[in-house]
C-alpha cells in the first residue's frame, strides 16, 4: 500500500520533505495568479500535485499532506472562478491544457479543480462534467492515493451537485404552486437522481479501493493494515453523509435506488470491516422513517453478512434508533408498522442467534436488552411483548447450560442492564410481577446480582412511591425482592456482615412504610402477613424490618384511637394490635438476640398505650415496662448501656400517666432496685439520683395529673446515694459524686421538699470542701472547684428564697393595705 512505511521519524521527515515543496510551488503559483499568468501557474500545481503521488507516507501521514494541498488547490479554485467568471469561455482551452499533463494523480486533481470551476462558472453541462469527472477517477487504483483522490472529487463538487427533481412536470407543478410575486424556479442541468448516480459511483469505487487495502502487504502486517483502514473508514462513510443530506431525495428514491445499491456494494465486496462499517454507517446518516420503510431489506442484508461481522452492535443500534422514534414520533404513524417493528426484530434476533452458535453470552443478553427496551418503550401496555423477550433470554440461557451469572463479569453487567429497563420504564415496580419469565431470568444470577436489582426495584418503589394498598401488592413486592427478605442457596455465609447487606436492609426497612391499606382493619392485616414473612428472614435481618413494623402499628393505634365511637369491637382490636407489637418485639429478643433495640421498642410502646384510653390500658403498660425492665435486668450487660437503658426507663415512667398506684409503685421500686444493682459505684450513685425523680414527678392514675410529692422517699434515695458516694475510693470520682449529690438536694430544696434538711445540705457542702483540699492539682481538681462554688452560691439563692415563700406565706393578709413600716424597704 506504502512502499516504505519506516518508522514515526522517517514518517515525520518525508513529510516535512513533502510540505515545504508544497509551501515553494504554492507561492510560485499564486505570485503568477497575481500577474495573470494562468499556464504557468497550472505548471506550478502540477509540481505542487507531483508530491500526491509520494509512495513514503503511512495514511496518517498521507492525510496531513493531503490537507494541505487541498487548501492550496481551494486557492486555486477561487482565483480561476474570479477570472473566468466574466468570461467562461476560455476556460474550455484551460480543461484541454491540463489533460495533457504526463502523470496522472497531478492531471486528476487538476481536472477536478478545473471541472468545479466550469459547473460553479455555468459552462458546459453539469451533468456530464460530473459523469466524465468521476469516470475518470478510475485511472487511479492505487488504494490509498485513489481513496483520497476521489474524496477531493466530493469535496469540490458538493456544493454543485443537482439537489432539485427538476423534471420538467416537477418544475412545472411546483411552479404553479408558487404564491404571486414569489420566484419561479429555472430548469438546471441535472436532477437529484444525477446526483445519487453520480455519489454511488464514486462510493462503489472508494469501498473497493478500501477494500483492497487489506490484501496488500505481508501477511505479518495484517493488523497493521486493518488499523490504518480504520482511521480512512470516514472517507468512504462521506458519500453515505452526503446522499443523506439530499433535500429532494425522497422516500421512494431512497427505496428503489439508494439502498439496494449501497447493501449491494456492502454485501458483495465480502470483507468484515467494510460491511461491519458502512452497515453502522447506513443506520446512523439516514432518516428514521426511511429505516421503516426498508426494515426487511436491510435485516435480509444482516443475513448475508460475513460471520466475522459483529451483528449484534448493528442491530442493537437500529433497535435503539427505532424505539426511540416509534416512541418519540409521529403522529399518524401507521399502525402496522408500529406493531410488525417488535415481531421483525425479534425473529431476526432469534434467528442470528440460532446461525451463530459461537456468540459470546453478554452479546446475546446485549441484543435481548435492546429488545426489552424496543418492547417496553413502544409497547407499553404490551407485556406479553416483554415476557416474550425474557422467555427467549432464559431459553438460551437454558441451552447453554449456564447456572450461575457473575453480578460484575460481562454478562452480568448486561443481565443488569437488562432487568432495570422494565424498572426504570413503567415506574411501578409491581408490573413486574405480570412478567412471569422476568423473575427466572433474575434468579440466573448469582447472590449479590439478584441483590442489587432487588435494591434497584426498592429504590424504584420509594422515588416513585409505589403504595402497597392490597394483599396482592404486598405479596407481589415480596416476591420480586425475595433475595433480600430470606436467606438464598447462592448467599456467602457472611453476607450479614457486609455494608451492602445493611444498605439493602435499611432499604426494605424504609419500603413497608409504603404499606397503606384504606382502611384500618386492612391495614392491620397486611402488617401482619408481612410480619410473617419478615420473621423468616433470619436474626441478621430482623433488627433492621421488624421495627419498622412495630413502629407502623404504634402508629396505627394513634390513628385508630379516635375511632372509638365507630367500631364496637374497638377495645378488642386495641389491644389485639398491642398483642402483635409485643409478639413482634420479642422476636427480636429471642430471634434476633438484641437488647436494648427490644426494650427501647416496649418503652415505646408503654407511652403509646398510655395515650389511649382503651379498657384496661394500664395492663398493657405495665406489661411493656416490666418487659423492659426484665431485658435491662437480664441481657443489658455493658455498664454505660445499662445507666443509659435505666435512663430511658424512668423518663417513660415519668410520661405515664394512667398506672394505679398498685402498678406504678412495683415498676419504680424495680428502677430503683435497677439502679443500685448498677456494677460501679459511681453508676449507682448517678442511677439512684436519676430514679429519685419517680417520687417526687411521677403521676399515677389516683393522682389525677398531679405529681406525687413524696419527699420521704426521695431523700431515702438520696441518702442511700450519699452513702455510696462515700464508698468510693477515688478522690475525683468522689468529689463529683458529691457535687452532683448537692445539686440534686438544692434542687428538691428549691422545689420545697419539705423532707430535705438542710444541715444535711451543710453537712455534705463541708465533706464536700474538706475532699477538695486532698486533690491534687490539675485541670480536673479546678473545673471541679468552680462546679463546687457554682453549686454553693445555688443553694445560697435557694434559701433565700424559700425563707421569702415561707415569710410571705406565714404573714396574714391584711383587710386593707398597710403603710410600710420605716424599715421594710431596708
Amino acid at each position: 500500500m506504502y512502499d516504505n512505511p519506516g518508522n514515526t521519524t522517517d514518517q515525520e521527515k518525508f513529510l516535512d520533505q513533502s510540505i515545504r515543496v508544497v509551501k515553494t510551488e504554492s507561492f510560485e503559483m499564486k505570485r503568477c495568479l497575481d500577474k495573470g499568468k494562468t499556464m504557468d501557474a497550472l505548471k506550478h500545481a502540477l509540481q505542487m500535485l507531483n508530491e500526491m503521488r509520494t509512495a513514503e507516507l503511512s495514511p496518517k501521514f498521507y492525510y496531513r499532506l493531503y490537507m494541505d494541498t487541498m487548501h492550496e488547490l481551494q486557492c486555486l479554485e477561487v482565483s480561476l472562478i474570479q477570472e473566468y467568471a466574466q468570461e467562461p469561455a476560455k476556460l474550455g482551452n484551460l480543461y484541454e491544457c491540463v489533460q495533457y499533463a504526463s502523470a496522472i494523480i497531478p492531471r486528476l486533481y487538476l481536472l477536478v479543480t478545473i471541472g468545479g470551476v466550469f459547473i460553479k462558472c455555468g459552462l458546459g453541462s453539469r451533468k456530464e462534467i460530473l459523469k466524465d469527472l468521476v469516470e475518470m477517477c478510475r485511472g487511479v487504483q492505487h488504494p490509498l492515493r485513489g481513496l483520497f483522490l476521489r474524496n477531493y472529487l466530493m469535496q469540490c463538487t458538493r456544493s454543485v451537485l443537482p439537489d432539485l427533481p427538476e423534471t420538467e412536470d416537477m418544475l412545472l407543478a411546483h411552479n404553479n404552486t408558487l404564491p404571486k410575486g414569489a420566484p419561479a424556479l429555472k430548469p438546471r442541468d441535472g436532477t437529484v437522481e444525477d446526483t445519487i448516480d453520480f455519489v454511488l459511483i464514486n462510493f462503489a469505487e472508494m469501498n473497493k479501493l478500501w477494500v483492497r487495502m487489506q490484501h496488500q502487504g505481508p501477511s505479518k502486517e495484517k493488523e497493521k493494515r486493518e488499523k490504518d483502514r480504520l482511521e480512512l473508514r470516514i472517507l468512504v462513510g462521506t458519500n453515505l453523509v452526503r446522499l443523506a443530506q439530499l433535500e429532494a431525495l425522497t422516500e421512494e428514491m431512497y427505496v428503489r435506488d439508494v439502498l439496494p445499491s449501497i447493501l449491494e456494494q456492502i454485501v458483495s465486496c465480502r470483507d468484515t470491516i467494510s460491511q461491519e462499517y458502512l452497515m453502522e454507517c447506513v443506520i446512523q446518516v439516514f432518516a428514521d422513517d426511511f429505516h421503516l420503510a426498508t426494515l426487511n431489506e436491510f435485516l435480509n442484508a444482516c443475513g448475508q453478512l460475513q460471520q466475522e461481522v459483529n451483528i449484534k452492535i448493528l442491530l442493537i443500534a437500529l433497535v435503539d434508533r427505532l424505539a426511540l422514534y416509534t416512541n418519540s414520533s409521529i403522529e399518524g404513524q401507521p399502525a402496522p408498522t408500529k406493531m410488525q417493528l417488535f415481531e421483525i426484530f425479534s425473529e431476526q434476533a432469534t434467528s442470528l442467534i440460532k446461525n451463530r452458535p459461537d456468540m459470546p453470552m453478554d452479546d446475546i443478553v446485549a441484543l435481548h436488552v435492546s429488545l426489552v427496551s424496543l418492547a417496553v418503550k413502544c409497547y407499553p401496555d404490551r407485556l406479553d411483548y416483554a415476557d416474550m423477550t425474557f422467555l427467549g433470554l432464559r431459553q438460551v440461557i437454558e441451552e447453554k447450560g449456564i447456572t450461575d451469572i457473575e453480578a460484575f463479569g460481562k454478562v452480568g453487567r448486561e443481565l443488569t442492564k437488562l432487568l432495570n429497563i422494565p424498572i426504570d420504564e413503567y415506574k411501578n415496580v409491581l408490573r413486574l410481577s405480570e412478567l412471569p419469565e422476568y423473575i427466572k431470568v433474575m434468579s440466573y444470577f448469582d447472590y449479590r446480582g439478584q441483590c442489587n436489582i432487588a435494591s434497584y426495584m426498592v429504590q424504584n418503589m420509594l422515588e416513585e412511591e409505589t403504595i402497597l394498598r392490597h394483599q396482592e401488592d404486598v405479596d407481589a413486592a415480596f416476591s420480586l425482592i425475595s433475595s433480600l427478605l430470606r436467606d438464598q442457596e447462592k448467599q456467602p455465609d457472611n453476607s450479614h456482615e457486609t455494608e451492602e447487606f445493611a444498605d439493602e436492609q435499611n432499604l426494605v426497612a424504609r419500603l413497608l412504610h409504603l404499606i397503606r391499606a384504606d382502611d384500618v382493619d386492612s391495614q392491620f392485616l397486611l402488617l401482619n402477613s408481612a410480619r410473617k414473612v419478615l420473621g423468616e428472614g433470619g436474626r441478621h435481618r430482623l433488627r433492621y424490618t421488624l421495627p419498622p413494623i412495630i413502629f407502623e402499628l404504634y402508629r396505627l393505634v394513634l390513628q385508630f384511637a379516635d375511632m372509638k365511637d365507630e367500631d364496637e369491637k374497638w377495645d378488642a382490636k386495641i389491644r389485639k394490635m398491642f398483642v402483635c407489637a409485643m409478639g413482634t418485639i420479642g422476636a427480636l429478643v429471642s430471634t434476633a438476640e438484641l437488647a436494648e433495640l427490644p426494650m427501647k421498642l416496649y418503652l415505646n410502646g408503654a407511652i403509646t398505650a398510655d395515650r389511649v384510653p382503651f379498657e384496661d390500658n394500664h395492663t398493657v403498660v405495665y406489661e411493656f415496662v416490666s418487659k423492659a425492665l426484665s431485658i435491662l435486668e437480664d441481657d443489658v450487660v455493658d455498664s454505660r448501656d445499662r445507666v443509659r437503658c435505666l435512663q430511658l426507663t424512668v423518663g417513660t415512667l415519668l410520661k405515664t400517666m394512667h398506672l394505679p398506684e398498685e402498678n406504678w409503685q412495683p415498676l419504680a421500686n424495680q428502677a430503683v432496685l435497677a439502679a443500685a444493682k448498677m456494677f460501679k459505684k459511681p453508676d449507682q450513685v448517678r442511677s439512684l439520683v436519676t430514679v429519685a425523680a419517680l417520687y417526687w414527678h411521677g403521676k399515677t392514675l389516683e393522682t389525677n395529673g398531679e405529681k406525687l410529692r413524696n419527699g420521704k422517699k426521695v431523700v431515702d434515695i438520696l441518702r442511700k446515694s450519699a452513702k455510696i458516694a462515700k464508698e468510693c475510693l477515688e478522690p475525683l470520682v468522689q468529689q463529683q459524686l458529691f457535687i452532683q449529690l448537692l445539686s440534686a438536694y438544692t434542687y428538691y430544696y428549691e422545689d420545697n421538699c419539705p423532707e430535705i434538711n438542710v444541715d444535711h445540705i451543710e453537712e455534705l457542702i463541708s465533706r464536700t470542701q474538706d475532699n477538695a483540699v486532698q486533690l491534687d492539682v490539675s485541670a480536673e481538681a479546678d473545673s471541679l472547684e468552680k462546679q463546687l462554688g457554682e453549686a454553693i452560691r445555688r443553694l445560697q439563692l435557694a434559701k433565700l428564697d424559700v425563707a421569702a415563700s415561707q415569710v410571705s406565706s406565714d404573714r396574714a393578709e391584711p383587710d386593707l393595705p398597710q403603710p410600710p413600716s420605716e424599715n421594710e424597704g431596708l
